[in-house]
């Protein structure tokens, strides 16, 4: 036997870590843990007394991940969310954007962090003071307790107790408090979300519960946001079921919400019976046959969220489905969060933020709807024709229209063009009459040029991703595809108001006030839709932009914030600042 006060201090260090080991081994052994490993080392060599037999690895046991955490390395790679009542009782959900949830691996969809659980008695004591300091009204009355705090039971404890926040995954903390995705890439893993397998087959299913298709189509982009797809495929289903429900069959009719989002980005002057009329035709055009209803709304201020809470409550009846479509950043997850707040009902905050895909899965949002009516948040639809789908998180940030739009007018003749930034030109190629008015409705943050046709190609080649952005930098313009042309063929009997317009899906619109006929040669790259429509808002501007660049908003507040730079450093050098040199606002990075 070893006497410990004989041994050295190291080896006595190695004694005590021994002794540790064969701790650890007999306890393993005693709970019956099935993973048997050999262990060895080298060192324990020349003490046989202490030497180990083969056991298990302890220290796996020890694992510093959450617990379950090892099942959830499996979860499933797909858009489902909780829609359906089987999935949702064995997978956990994030209530701000529907990805299934797992706590091992960062560099998969879901991730999040469980918040450590705190004691719900730390801040109980934290108010009280001695007898001889404490105020004639103790802090617990003034609370409107009647018992004192240190004798409340645990369940008058929980009622003072603020309700928790819900667990979301880190894509979307990150986006509420930030604004932004740390890791845009790990969205690329999900599949597209298949609208046909998941909700297309509920409705075309002729039994069930009712459907009520919400609609959401944003306003400032309406063409580019309207799902045409889903349109198609529900009025195809309306038929068929209303056929089947004629001849005595049954027949699940779905209805149809259509609800135009944003409508405080419209100018106000715009008549609302001319925008409903302009919607319904618009939407025929689109694909869809049959509309239950139609609704304006505003969810930033609150504007007709009342008659659509009435109107889907009253359609979807008591154990109706409610399912919100759209494209993405149309405004599904807004709305819906200004409908639970309308209501006052108890409901987890659905995620937002204007980038495109906030929401990753199907959510299936409770307390907004009465007794047992359900309605539901879906992906938003990937339109590959909305320009904004190419561009970068930076560049969708100045493509954004987040305010009223202005009109920005320009009067000019055969012959000339004009740019939105980098991303759309419109040539006046012939025309009837010796003027053409072109309004532009787009982004603040775009900046406009007017020129001569023939000086086009020297403009893309000179400008585009410089003083034209976006794009943002040269190498993005290669990136976003090839330049092509289309024609259309216009024709207009007034000068005082617009005529025609001519939108690009995700971007904004020319919109053409003519007398007369007039070929128009528009410019985009390839793949990016281009529509001529009846003229939605037919005023301009009272005033007319000039030929050259136009300025952007930002572009503009650069300016200005660079010169009172400038100002301030020619000041402090004891510099003349009666004139201040400015350099280059645009670089081939971006804006300086």
């Amino acid at each position: 036997m070893f006497s410990v006060r004989n041994l050295a201090p190291s080896k006595f260090k190695l004694l005590r870590y021994l002794s540790l080991l064969s701790e650890c081994r007999n306890h393993a052994q005693s709970i019956l843990l099935p993973i048997s490993i050999p262990y060895s080392k080298p060192h324990l060599q020349s003490f046989p007394k202490f030497s180990l037999q083969p056991s298990i690895n302890f220290f796996r046991t020890f694992s510093s991940q959450p617990g379950g955490s090892l099942l959830k390395q499996n979860l499933p790679l797909s858009r489902e969310g909780n829609y359906d009542e089987g999935t949702s009782l064995s997978l956990s959900v994030c209530p701000g954007c529907g990805v299934y949830m797992q706590d091992s691996s960062p560099k998969r969809p879901g991730y999040f962090i469980k918040p450590s659980e705190k004691d719900p008695n730390y801040r109980l004591h934290a108010h009280l003071e001695h007898g001889a300091q404490e105020p004639e009204f103790s802090n617990s009355v003034k609370m409107g307790l009647v018992v004192e705090p240190e004798k409340l039971n645990a369940a008058d404890v929980n009622l003072t107790r603020k309700p928790e926040k819900p667990v979301v995954c880190a894509r979307c903390h990150s986006l509420r408090h930030y604004g932004q995705v740390k890791d845009p890439t790990v969205e690329n893993l999900l599949p597209d979300f298949d609208f046909d397998h998941t909700v297309g087959r509920k409705l075309a299913s002729t039994s069930g519960t009712r459907s009520v298709v919400l609609m959401v189509v944003d306003a400032a982009d309406f063409d580019g946001s309207f799902p045409r797809k889903v349109a198609k495929l529900v009025s195809k289903t309306i038929d068929d079921n209303s056929a089947a429900w004629k001849q005595g069959k049954s027949g699940n009719v779905p209805r149809v919400v259509l609800v135009v989002t944003k409508i405080d980005l419209i100018p106000s002057s715009l008549s609302p019976t001319r925008f409903e009329h302009w919607i319904r035709q618009r939407a025929r055009e689109d694909g869809i046959n049959k509309i239950t209803s139609l609704h304006m709304v505003s969810s930033l201020r609150d504007w007709g969220l009342k008659n659509l809470v009435d109107d889907i409550v009253e359609l979807a009846g008591p154990r109706g489905n409610v399912w919100a479509v759209g494209a993405q950043n149309a405004g599904k997850s807004t709305l819906i969060n200004s409908l639970g707040k309308y209501v006052g009902g108890k409901m987890s905050h659905l995620t937002e933020a204007p980038v495109p895909g906030t929401t990753l899965g199907i959510v299936r949002v409770e307390g907004v709807l009465p007794t047992q009516a359900k309605l539901f948040d879906t992906p938003g639809l990937l339109h590959p024709y909305q320009i904004t789908t190419r561009l970068t998180r930076e560049e969708q940030k100045l493509v954004h229209i987040s305010k009223e739009l202005k009109p920005r007018t320009y009067r000019i003749k055969a012959g000339q063009s004009i740019h939105i930034a980098g991303l759309m030109r419109l040539d006046i190629e012939e025309m009837s009459s010796d003027t053409i008015y072109v309004t532009v409705w787009a982004s603040p943050y775009l900046p406009l040029h007017m020129g001569k046709v023939e000086n086009a190609c020297k403009m893309f080649e000179d400008h585009f991703g410089r003083q034209l952005q976006p794009p943002m930098g040269v190498k993005r313009v290669q990136e976003l595809g090839k330049w092509v042309r289309k024609e259309f063929n216009v024709s207009g009997n007034s000068w005082e108001s617009s005529s025609v317009d001519i939108a690009a899906a995700g971007l904004g619109w020319f919109a053409i006030g003519l007398k007369g006929d007039a070929v128009l040669g528009v410019w985009t790259y390839e793949g990016v839709d281009v529509v001529a429509r009846n003229c939605l808002i037919p005023y301009r501007s009272n005033t007319f932009e000039v030929a050259g660049f136009t300025v952007s908003k930002i572009v503009s507040q650069s300016d200005q914030s660079l010169n009172k730079s400038h100002q301030r450093k020619a000041k402090a050098s004891k510099a003349p600042s009666s004139f201040v040199e400015l350099s280059p606002l645009i670089s081939d990075g971006g804006i300086s």
